[in-house]
């Protein structure tokens, strides 16, 4: 998600034309030590767990909803071991409308094995880091860059997004991440730490606000004059029949967040019926009848999504599911 600027060095590389080279990663990376968001988790001395938080996120969530839920948490659960011992319920309630809070969850397990495994301090080598509870390669590779300083890729949305159109010349990355793009990410990465965690940061950022998926300003782009799908005439996506469109309204995940909705809104600790429950997760169909999204209400929906969260861990019952509460 974000990185601190790191003042780059002569990069080893070939002077190749395109966005390969020591001239193309110098450009962007003065263009982000000009333009960079102050983020707080960008500042000096925030700690490689703080970012960790932040990674997580972060994922597909807008930088805007993430701050104050970021920052609250880091009031509450300023290090693993405060957070290995957290209540889960509060953890929920601070994470709020964030979306898919099994993320939360995650975070706390993960907030163990660093407590239990690595004495409180979150590991600093790649192959520990992937070993925690729910920390793929993206996150490892964030976490190394961005609060390490590491040359590791971070390879998100909008750093797949930059290099499709800038190297490959075509207005989007595929569905999913391939082989190829990690390939050619990391021979366009500068080789040294320093210019290598500068340059992932740089790319990112570049994506989120400039070269954007909707509306890019080309004109703003470092990197106008070497870009492959600029100097095409911006083709149209030719992965667009491959990718599925991201509904909300009338879904699962919209009915689950209700019901996580509801459960927030009561006391610590306190119960809520079922019924109550599946009414607010009833009103999913219902928005989706207004949106136009839906003919006919799914009315197995609401336990549906009830069950899920059950059996994800993020609501408990005891009481043979009668009530329901936050763990």
């Amino acid at each position: 998600m974000s990185g601190a600027a790191h003042v780059p060095g002569a990069c080893a590389k070939g002077g190749a034309p395109g966005v390969a080279g020591p001239e193309a990663a110098r450009e962007v990376i003065d263009w982000y030590r000009h333009h960079a968001r102050d983020l707080p988790w960008r500042r000096p001395g925030t700690s490689p767990y703080a970012v960790l938080v932040c990674e997580v996120m972060s994922q597909q969530t807008p930088v805007e909803r993430v701050l104050p839920a970021w920052r609250e948490w880091m009031s509450r659960w300023p290090d693993p071991a405060a957070l290995a011992a957290a209540d889960a319920g509060e953890v929920l309630r601070v994470w709020g409308r964030l979306g898919y809070p099994r993320r939360a969850l995650r975070l706390m397990e993960t907030a163990r094995v660093v407590v239990e495994q690595h004495d409180g301090v979150l590991p600093q080598e790649a192959a520990s880091l992937l070993a925690l509870p729910g920390v793929g390669p993206y996150t490892a590779g964030a976490v190394l860059a961005f609060a390490l300083g590491r040359r590791a890729l971070a390879l998100d949305t909008n750093v797949r997004r930059v290099l499709a159109r800038a190297h490959t010349g075509t207005a989007l990355a595929p569905p999913t991440l391939t082989r190829a793009e990690t390939t050619r990410a990391g021979a366009l990465q500068p080789g040294s730490d320093a210019e290598g965690s500068a340059w992932s940061a740089a790319v990112m950022e570049l994506g989120a606000l400039v070269c954007t998926a909707r509306a890019p300003r080309c004109e703003q782009c470092p990197w106008r004059e070497r870009c492959a799908w600029l100097a095409a005439g911006r083709p149209a996506d030719e992965h667009a029949g491959r990718r599925r469109t991201q509904t909300w309204h009338g879904t699962d995940r919209q009915a689950r967040g209700l019901v996580m909705a509801r459960l927030r809104e009561a006391p610590p600790g306190a119960v809520v019926g079922r019924e109550a429950l599946l009414e607010a997760a009833a009103l999913a169909g219902a928005r989706a009848s207004r949106a136009g999204q839906a003919s006919e209400p799914d009315r197995d929906q609401p336990g549906r999504a009830l069950a899920g969260l059950l059996a994800d861990g993020l609501v408990v019952s005891e009481d043979g599911g009668h009530t329901f509460r936050l763990p």
